[in-house]
């Protein structure tokens, strides 16, 4: 290189800048730096003055286009060259045979730095030395300042503009894969988000950061990300996910244990899901403690168990599910609560509970989409990482209980449409309560409803007895006629009790006599 010894380092990954030792230089306006980027991308290489207004006019070219650099080329010189006579031959930038050349070091270039730097890399990755690649990729890459050629314009800049994008884009994933390899996934999951939003249609990123969030013990978030990609893909696109997305979706449901990282094994907190957990959360036991004194429905107990035991033993894709119907107050809940006790041994790896609120007359029915951040919230999934419509939830919801054995309690359901989102897939179980008939859930869910009734006088009696601090033996006749007044719901009869209990002095014909005063404090507790 010429120039009294002087030296040049040009930068084309980022805005296009130069410097001459050490100082940089002004390098006029965009069509005259477009000259420069196409010269210095072929260093050494004779570039005719045709192929220069190719590449920087394209089709357009104006009359003046061979002028036109002529004009740069000269201008050019005086940066690169300041001490060259007027008329002297150029020696940086050099006429060469009716066209230009530029005689810089190619080292001094910081695409073929970042071009060299990444085949030492490949052929160490060949070499298997983890260590030394992903060294010699972290270098390549802190060549890149921004977008090469940035503002240049031109269909040259353009087209090497789309081709080192793409290149910096492997590289990425190829360091990647190599930090999954070596076990570094934790880095990966604070370093890859930025990226895939810049690129976000790019799968292969994806694909990476799903499998590092997986590895990292996010599981939850794994299958968020990737609910995102195959919501953004058909949106935009109008496809589904690639074969490789699909496959790592599936394995990580299955927590199969390809995914594991470099010296892990199935004690891993990777497999926790599988005992009903994710990292860190706290086997889910959500069931309301037993109602004090609960009697009778030994034959429904007995029929609603071995319905639920019966589907659950056969196994396959099908899910339990029961609905205990019934009016108010005739303790549907109790019921339920009695049953999913008696079935915990079934469901091994936790119980989750909901209050969908179907018979609330001042708030309303829970919207299935809030109910499902309940859920998640009870599987562990961060308040910050709930997807932000009912769908996603309920497919990140029936992902992260894809095979596991959860009791889903769902208390007080309005509509079929309500509890249908809520009702996982395969080995979980469904217990609901409603007021309503939902025989839609029957048809196309292949529910089992049951209807309960009231309570007989013997078990109502018995129920006054147990729960009237002494007041009432069970073949009392006040106990015998409050049954009758209460028309056996369980509900009505436990208020009747506490009422016994708390006026201990207070005559039991007088308290009886009472029942219609009684009897308007249970019509709220009821709904009525």
């Amino acid at each position: 290189m010429a120039t009294t010894g002087a030296t040049l380092r040009i930068q084309l990954l980022g805005p296009v800048r130069a410097w001459r030792d050490g100082a940089e230089m002004a390098l006029g306006p965009p069509k005259q730096r477009a000259v420069l980027s196409l010269l210095a991308s072929r260093p050494g290489d004779i570039m005719g003055v045709e192929n220069i207004v190719d590449a920087v006019w394209g089709s357009d070219v104006p009359q003046t286009a061979v002028n036109g650099v002529h004009t740069y080329v000269a201008g050019l010189r005086r940066v690169l060259e300041p001490g060259r006579a007027g008329r002297a031959a150029g020696t940086v930038l050099a006429s060469e045979s009716g066209g230009y050349c530029l005689r810089v070091d190619p080292a001094d270039v910081d695409v073929t730095l970042f071009t060299r730097t990444l085949g030492d890399a490949r052929r160490s990755r060949g070499q298997g030395d983890v260590d030394a690649t992903l060294r010699l990729y972290e270098q390549a890459l802190s060549y890149w300042h921004g977008e090469a050629l940035f503002r240049i314009p031109g269909p040259f800049a353009a087209m090497e503009r789309d081709r080192l994008r793409d290149l910096r884009l492997t590289v990425v994933e190829e360091r990647a894969a190599d930090m999954l390899a070596a076990g570094h996934h934790a880095e990966l999951v604070t370093e890859l988000p930025g990226t895939v939003s810049e690129e976000p249609m790019r799968e292969k990123l994806r694909w990476l950061l799903i499998l590092a969030l997986y590895r990292s013990g996010r599981r939850a978030h794994a299958l968020w990300m990737y609910e995102e990609t195959r919501d953004l893909l058909i949106r935009e696109l109008g496809i589904e996910p690639g074969a490789d997305l699909r496959t790592l979706h599936e394995q990580i449901l299955s927590g199969h244990p390809e995914l594991l990282a470099p010296g892990a094994d199935t004690a891993s907190p990777l497999f926790a899901h599988r005992r009903g957990l994710l990292p860190g959360t706290p086997k889910p036991v959500q069931l309301p403690p037993l109602a004090r004194g609960f009697v009778g429905r030994t034959e429904e107990l007995a029929r609603l168990e071995e319905a639920v035991r019966g589907e659950s033993a056969r196994g396959g894709p099908t899910t339990p599910v029961v609905v205990v119907g019934g009016p108010a107050g005739v303790g549907k809940t109790a019921l339920v609560l009695q049953l999913a006790h008696r079935l915990v041994d079934c469901f091994p790896d936790g119980q989750l509970y909901v209050d969908l609120q179907g018979a609330d007359l001042e708030r309303g029915p829970a919207s299935a989409a809030d109910a499902l951040e309940q859920l998640l919230g009870g599987l562990g999934v961060d308040g910050a990482r709930v997807p932000p419509n009912s769908a996603a939830r309920t497919a990140l919801y029936r992902s992260l209980l894809h095979g596991q054995r959860m009791l889903v309690v769902l208390d007080d359901a309005h509509s079929a449409e309500q509890v249908r989102p809520l009702i996982p897939r395969g080995s979980s179980g469904v217990l609901a309560t409603s007021r309503q008939h939902l025989g839609a859930l029957a048809a196309r869910d292949g529910a089992h409803l049951d209807t309960i009734g009231p309570l007989t006088a013997g078990e109502g009696a018995h129920l006054l007895a147990l729960l009237s601090g002494g007041r009432l033996e069970r073949r009392d006749p006040a106990a015998e006629r409050l049954v009758a007044l209460c028309g056996g719901l369980p509900l009505p009869l436990r208020i009747v009790a506490q009422w016994l209990a708390a006026n201990p002095g207070v005559p039991l014909s007088a308290l009886v006599e009472q029942y219609t005063t009684v009897r308007g404090r249970l019509e709220p507790a009821l709904g009525a």
